[in-house]
């Protein structure tokens, strides 16, 4: 960053002292001085800051600019200039004819694709229970847990969460605006980094420059924490409730990982592409609004070895890993 200040020797001729005067620097189109947690863009040709919020750029965007030109520099150099995608058959979200470039997973042309597929009924894959009056521990011996399980009700899973006028709003207000988020660029399937204030603009614009996703929200140690608790199978299921030790000692020095509640936000048509949870975790989810669509498949020896191929392979953006198996099951969640 530049310096923002600087000392202007000046000299008492009256007493002969140097005198030190702090002055401070002024920046931008709107000639004011820099702020603390601000986010400024440099220009690349005349080397002036600017505050993103002056000249339109979010912090978030500025990921994709190779090289940033003022409005000055801008009519004799050209427009800004963008950094060039590491998958050159990307496709981008204004295409609308697929062409002879390959689609790419999350692009706009792969998403409409994948709405036309036809999966196999998920019905004897997945077990469905009307409520959780009886999904406790004895159940889950009883009957195993070797297959998704989905209750239609949330009445008896010792669940609470907020309320349905809850919005991204109240999430900022909980975590903060200055949260950090790790944010997917659905079309990219990259991770890029946004501020909570950054993301509840972009999730309330009417109008939006491209598909975002927010996947890895870990609020357990923010106000967010109070109003959510987990299902009572989970809890009384948790390594890290009921393993990891409580006291932190010289032996146990590793504190608890926080992996218990993820608040998960996105947009129309978002994708993450196929994975496995880490450490091959199970996980619950609650939808508080909108529509969640899921493909699994059975990990099976014979799929698992395929994932790790196609997880390894140089072409996983353009191929959609459910075509590489037998079966690929669908099931779409709807809120509540």
């Amino acid at each position: 960053r530049k310096v923002l200040y600087f000392l202007i020797n000046l000299y008492a001729h009256l007493v002969g002292k140097k005198i030190f005067v702090m002055t401070s620097m002024l920046y931008c189109v709107c000639n004011k001085e820099y702020e603390e947690g601000q986010f400024m863009i440099e220009c690349g040709k005349c080397g002036e800051w600017f505050h993103g919020s002056c000249v339109g750029i979010e912090e978030y965007q500025a990921q994709d600019i190779e090289e940033y030109h003022c409005t000055k520099c801008e009519l004799v150099h050209g427009p800004l200039v963008l950094k060039k995608r590491r998958n050159v058959s990307q496709h981008n979200y204004k295409e609308i004819h697929e062409g002879t470039k390959q689609i790419s997973a999350g692009s706009v042309m792969f998403i409409r694709q994948l709405k036309t597929k036809k999966f196999i009924d998920c019905k004897n894959v997945i077990r469905f229970l009307n409520n959780g009056n009886s999904f406790d521990v004895n159940y889950l011996q009883q009957h195993g847990f070797d297959v998704p399980i989905l209750v239609k009700e949330k009445t008896g899973l010792g669940l609470v969460v907020p309320p349905s006028n809850f919005t991204v709003y109240d999430v900022e207000k909980r975590v903060g605006p200055l949260f950090d988020l790790h944010v997917i660029d659905v079309a990219k399937q990259e991770d890029l980094r946004m501020k909570m204030r950054e993301w509840t603009e972009y999730f309330n614009s009417p109008i939006r420059g491209r598909v975002l996703n927010v996947i890895s929200l870990e609020f357990s140690k923010t106000s967010l924490d109070e109003l959510v608790t987990a299902p009572e199978i989970v809890r009384n299921m948790s390594w890290v409730e009921n393993t990891w030790p409580k006291v932190i000692t010289e032996e146990n020095s590793h504190t608890p990982p926080a992996v218990m509640k993820y608040c998960l936000m996105g947009v129309k048509d978002c994708y993450t592409d196929f994975h496995v949870d880490f450490g091959g975790t199970s996980v619950w989810y609650h939808l508080l609004h909108g529509e969640k669509v899921f493909y699994f498949i059975e990990p099976t020896k014979v799929n698992l070895k395929k994932f790790e191929q196609w997880a390894s392979s140089s072409d996983q953006n353009q191929v959609f890993f459910g075509d590489k198996v037998d079966k690929c099951y669908k099931i779409s969640l709807q809120e509540g």
